[in-house]
């Protein structure tokens, strides 16, 4: 990103950092308010992440705070402004929906601060909000362009039949999607995610992220659910989604994939229903390179919870260079180690640096936050560098990683 923001207004976004760490939240629950007041820009967003105890309020609440610290650094960003326009551009966000976060954000910032919001102030976080927006408008644009250029491509929402559900688990299924109108569909890169518009009685629209969980075939795609403790969407697909049902699905989108062409060996780390993206990168590593050295290490709770075990195994056995090991956290009575599970327990950070190449390996880590935080933390303090780390979590991201 380049730096074209004045002194001025650099100088008066970083002097009101004080005022967002201790009001922060209020704004940004302030401006939430002002934004859902019309129906059409609440719709976009999952509202399973807003509220008094979702993530997404807090989530922006940090993302505003890192902007305002790193106004003179922006380059600090990128990684996160990345992040932000592929959820943009899987939530079909467009130019025309920024104008009405601008004025809840500003309106938001003088109902909270009172008079310590000055005019000044006002000014110099509406430059700095349409310099960002700007920044998010271009690269959205760009990705619109070559969702909608690519082979199999388009913009917007499409219609979805699903082929085939499939039980992977005691809490997990698969559901495998294709294309209503019959065409092809865009090679997605393994690791990304389809955004979802689902309509379900009684609720307004609910969208959801799912990654995609088989390698790109340019046909299908394949997605596999946990049931959620009250989860509206994962109850809906479970109880209600079954062969033929329409659903309407927008382009694959993330910035969390598998290197195009791996120049070092992979490890592919998951816990839970964390294993979607990965078995998509096994399944492209066992057919495009099955001569990386690969490591497959998946933590769950017994074998009724382990999806996919018997797939992932079959796929591994096509590449000489991958090896599976799998943790049950509390195996069932009747397991057998090193036939249901390879270790019981979970994947502590002295297994994880002991039995992996921590020194020139890349990680790809996709699970619960606690589990993410523990690895990635172990990872960087072996002194694994932050580019060799790569990880995907589910929802937004509302703590920042201790490493």
């Amino acid at each position: 990103m380049s730096q074209t923001l004045n002194e001025q207004t650099i100088a008066l976004v970083k002097a009101t950092v004080p005022a967002l760490e201790a009001h922060g939240l209020d704004i940004v629950h302030e401006m939430y308010g002002r934004m859902f007041q019309n129906p059409d820009i609440r719709d976009l967003f999952n509202q399973s992440h807003h509220g008094d105890a979702g993530s997404q309020p807090r989530a922006l609440t940090g993302a505003i705070l890192a902007y305002a610290s790193n106004i003179d650094n922006l380059g600090a960003l990128a990684p996160a402004v990345e992040r932000i326009a592929q959820k943009h551009v899987g939530l079909q966000i467009l130019p025309e929906h920024y104008p009405h976060v601008a004025e809840a954000l500003l309106g938001a910032i003088k109902a909270v601060l009172g008079d310590a919001a000055t005019d000044e102030i006002l000014a110099a976080w509406g430059e700095a909000y349409w310099f960002l927006a700007n920044i998010l408008i271009a690269r959205e644009k760009r990705v619109y362009e070559e969702q909608k250029g690519a082979e199999g491509g388009w913009n917007g929402w499409r219609e979805f039949r699903v082929e085939r559900v499939v039980r992977e688990s005691s809490v997990i299924r698969s559901f495998i999607l294709r294309p209503a109108d019959g065409g092809p569909v865009i090679r997605h890169k393994a690791g990304q995610y389809l955004t979802f518009w689902f309509e379900i009685p009684g609720h307004p629209p609910v969208k959801r992220n799912y990654s995609i969980s088989d390698a790109a075939n340019g046909e299908t795609y394949r997605i596999s659910v946990k049931r959620e403790p009250m989860g509206l969407a994962s109850g809906w697909l479970h109880d209600h989604v079954t062969e033929g049902t329409i659903l309407k699905v927008a382009p694959p989108a993330g910035e969390f994939f598998l290197a195009e062409h791996p120049e070092r060996p992979a490890v592919l780390l998951s816990g839970g229903v964390g294993l979607t993206p990965m078995v998509a990168m096994l399944e492209t590593i066992a057919s495009r390179h099955p001569q990386l050295p690969t490591w497959y290490i998946h933590g769950t709770h017994d074998r009724e919870t382990h999806a996919m075990r018997d797939h992932v195994r079959a796929v591994a056995a096509k590449g000489s260079a991958i090896k599976v090991v799998d943790f049950h956290q509390t195996p069932l009575a009747g397991e057998v180690a090193g036939q249901d599970y390879d270790y019981p327990g979970i994947v502590t950070d002295e297994w994880l640096i002991a039995n992996t190449p921590v020194g020139e390996a890349d990680y790809y880590i996709c699970g619960p936050r606690p589990f993410l935080r523990a690895a990635v933390s172990a990872l960087s303090l072996a002194g694994v560098e932050a580019g060799r780390i790569h990880y995907e979590f589910f929802g937004p991201a509302d703590e920042l990683l201790a490493a």
